[in-house]
């Protein structure tokens, strides 16, 4: 049976998608059969970090309402032999999920893949805590700002609450993702340091992902930035992630502030 992750937050824009893209291809990576799953109907971007828009045919709702079945909906990655992306719809509201109908289509993923990677919309809203009701696993994305924390504190109050294993008495293994990190900045005092985020949330830290244009050079060429450029430093965020995700144990560096020249001066002077 599959591992299933739910990548999720309270506020938009922070990379949920990219993570969801990025972790996908990193455990795909390593021989592991994986399926990413866009639970944000409506809007549909995780086909676009991976490159599959044009490959879609069918997608989440189709399946739930049975005009497809679930082998017609699943699209193979171009780069990854066993990674492949249930699309989300375009067309429909986020009430065409249903809850019968998440439960099916998560049980039949789960006995064909490894992992199952569920893409959450930002917020608690129905399509959010859908994507996240099977989780195993819940990978909560923040950037370092207050709001964006207060936010993600919100989320693993839900998912303490509303998750199946929370029904079951159970609990979600949370796990921290902290993105578009900059040192500079965060010596500056104008964004939280890692510290700081790690001490109002209380989770296990999963990685730390530099902001850097790589994440936006990948997306802009439909390719998960943990494959796009392997020696960039988001890719090798995630991909460090996607090991500790298989248990592995691997320290988190905190991403340095880089010197320019003047600074490379001083130092070298001093």
């Amino acid at each position: 049976m599959a591992k299933i992750i739910t990548v999720t937050s309270g506020k938009g824009g922070v990379g949920k998608t990219t993570t969801t893209a990025a972790l996908g291809a990193a455990l795909a990576r390593t021989g592991d059969k994986v399926v990413v799953v866009d639970f944000d109907v409506g809007l549909r971007n995780l086909d676009l970090i991976m490159g599959a828009e044009r490959r879609v045919v069918y997608d989440f709702v189709n399946v739930i309402q049975g005009d497809a079945r679930l082998p017609q909906a699943l699209i193979k990655d171009k780069r990854l032999d066993s990674l492949f992306l249930l699309p989300a719809s375009q067309t429909r509201d986020k009430d065409a999920l249903t809850e019968e109908g998440v439960d099916k289509v998560i049980e039949d993923l789960s006995r064909h893949f490894d992992w199952v990677i569920c893409d959450s919309p930002a917020g608690i809203e129905r399509g959010a805590t859908l994507a996240m009701r099977h989780a195993d696993i819940a990978v909560v994305v923040t950037n370092p700002e207050v709001s964006s924390v207060r936010d993600s504190d919100r989320i693993v109050g839900i998912l303490d609450s509303k998750t199946l294993k929370a029904e079951r008495g159970e609990t979600v293994d949370k796990r921290l993702l902290l993105t578009r990190y900059d040192a500079v900045r965060a010596a500056r005092g104008d964004m939280l340091k890692t510290e700081d985020v790690l001490d109002i949330l209380s989770l296990p830290l999963l990685g730390i992902v530099p902001e850097s244009p790589d994440v936006l050079r990948a997306s802009n060429f439909g390719v998960p930035v943990s494959i796009h450029d392997p020696d960039s430093a988001p890719a090798r965020a995630y991909n460090d992630a996607a090991r500790r995700l298989k248990g592995e144990d691997l320290a988190v560096e905190v991403p340095k502030q880089k010197l320019g020249l003047f600074g490379k001066f001083l130092r070298r002077a001093a």
